[in-house]
């Protein structure tokens, strides 16, 4: 499997990237969102790791990503989850149906090609009970900021490849079959934790 932050060998320089990002507002999202994460736990987009360290040590999170250097980059980061690793696509998910508690992701649903399909997978393998957890950065709400951010996500995704600074994802998630129970916006309304169950 390969893909662009193989091809770039951006894992290298990704979390240096991101640093000003975590420092300021990602961290303090990540803290708030990802410890409710119980049981068996379904990470997809696993990235560098940024997640792991907020899973409790009671939680079994198998971890994926369709990148396996990034993977690698992963395996690096301390956790207190028991953490097992899994090269996949979260568009084609190698897992049985109803099997997990939680599918969490972050800063995923921007870059997966066919994020209605990404969502019908999470739906697929999380249990009639089970919780999704996300935090993503999307469209900007209101006039101005979704004119801002329509603006930039030409230039911006014929730079990087992958990453739509466009997407409505609450909404995709919602067409999946998930009931939104919680959408919290942060930093002008570009990111957003959102909490769903299946119906």
């Amino acid at each position: 499997m390969n893909t662009v932050f193989d091809d770039l060998a951006a894992s290298r320089v990704y979390d240096r990237g991101m640093w000003p990002l975590e420092r300021f507002a990602l961290v303090r999202l990540r803290r708030r969102l990802f410890p409710q994460a119980q049981d068996r736990v379904l990470e997809l987009g696993t990235g560098t790791g940024a997640n792991l360290p907020f899973y409790s040590h009671t939680t079994h999170v198998i971890a994926t990503d369709a990148s396996a250097e990034m993977l690698r980059a992963a395996r690096r980061r301390p956790a207190r989850a028991t953490i097992h690793w899994s090269l996949a696509d979260a568009q084609a998910l190698p897992f049985p149906g109803a099997c997990f508690d939680y599918v969490t992701a972050a800063l995923l649903f921007c870059s997966v090609s066919d994020p209605l399909a990404a969502c019908c997978e999470v739906r697929r393998v999380l249990r009639p009970t089970g919780r999704l957890l996300l935090l993503e950065h999307v469209r900007g709400p209101g006039p101005v900021m979704s004119w801002v951010t329509e603006l930039l996500n030409v230039p911006w995704h014929a730079w990087n490849r992958v990453c739509h600074l466009n997407r409505e994802t609450a909404r995709t998630v919602a067409a999946a079959g998930f009931r939104i129970q919680r959408i919290q916006r942060h930093t002008l309304g570009v990111f957003q934790c959102i909490e769903a169950v299946p119906h």
